[in-house]
């Protein structure tokens, strides 16, 4: 069996028709017919109803469809990240989530600059769903995000969980109580201004999971383009939000910034390539993001690529 036949089997199974598949694969039909007919003797099943005009999958061929579709994407995605790998010598892409980019990531690339001055550096703004695909997809070399999802293909590396703050406007009624530190429950009737609004999943459905891990509910609040719109929109008094950390410094003499009881609300900060790559720039920017939480005096488990 060869990807040639599963393709084929694919284009027949969506087109229900030898002819519109033919025309699809830019192929004729009779040698179609004979690929497919040759299929289906290698696995010992039909996998397509010729009775039925359009053509039909038998419950074999439905089950062999789903299973075509997951070996054709893995071999799409194998082609593309090799690609990727083959350009890897002269130039590394980023991909990143915003609040990153205004955090530490500027340093840790300052510091990767020294050590490759000669390697071109591409940034791509992209949520932590986002980065999944650009890995997958040969984009991005690595990502720097808050979200952790599931893929075969891709590693994922916790470098530390970031404590979150609550963005306040400076003439706010918890900032005049002289409120060193909140919980979650005083922020239920507040205006939450939260982001980014799209794409989702996003820090949004972050935050609201944290209430809802609580049993609490966020009872108001605003879903808004991105982070410094959000912190605008406090800082004219238009409701609160929540930031991580080392974002304190963005509007600090408008809002204030205060932060969680006992620092146990975290954002995690996840660095995402692709499996098994093990390259010397990845490796170096790892240990780049390392030398830098080490002078800022951070907690974290180290990891290796």
């Amino acid at each position: 069996m060869e990807l040639r036949h599963l393709r084929y089997f694919v284009a027949v199974a969506e087109e229900k028709s030898f002819n519109k598949a033919a025309t699809r694969l830019y192929i004729s039909q009779p040698p179609l017919s004979r690929q497919i007919k040759q299929l289906e003797d290698e696995v010992g099943v039909m996998l397509i109803d010729r009775e039925n005009r359009p053509l039909k999958l038998t419950e074999a061929g439905e089950f062999f469809y789903d299973h075509a579709i997951q070996i054709l994407k893995k071999s799409d995605d194998l082609r593309a990240m090799t690609i990727r790998k083959g350009n890897f010598d002269n130039t590394l892409s980023i991909g990143f989530v915003s609040s990153i980019l205004y955090g530490l990531l500027p340093k840790v690339i300052a510091h990767f600059r020294e050590a490759y001055p000669n390697i071109e550096i591409k940034l791509y703004e992209l949520n932590s769903w986002q980065q999944t695909q650009g890995l997958v997809d040969g984009k991005i070399d690595v990502g720097f995000g808050r979200l952790l999802f599931e893929d075969a293909s891709i590693r994922r590396m916790v470098l530390r969980e970031e404590s979150l703050v609550v963005a306040v406007p400076i003439d706010h009624p918890l900032v005049k109580e002289g409120r060193t530190s909140l919980r979650l429950i005083d922020l239920t009737n507040e205006n939450l201004l939260l982001y980014p609004t799209a794409p989702r999943p996003s820090f949004i459905d972050y935050v609201l999971e944290l209430f809802v891990a609580r049993k609490l509910k966020a009872n108001y609040f605003t879903e808004v383009r991105e982070l410094h719109v959000a912190l605008g929109l406090v800082a004219a008094g238009e409701g609160l939000t929540i930031v991580p950390k080392t974002l304190e410094h963005l509007r600090n003499q408008e809002v204030t910034y205060i932060p969680f009881e006992d620092g146990l609300i975290t954002s995690p900060i996840v660095m995402s390539v692709r499996h098994f790559d093990k390259s010397e720039l990845l490796k170096t920017l790892l240990n780049v993001t390392y030398q830098i939480y080490d002078a800022e005096g951070f907690d974290y488990r180290r990891e290796r690529i």
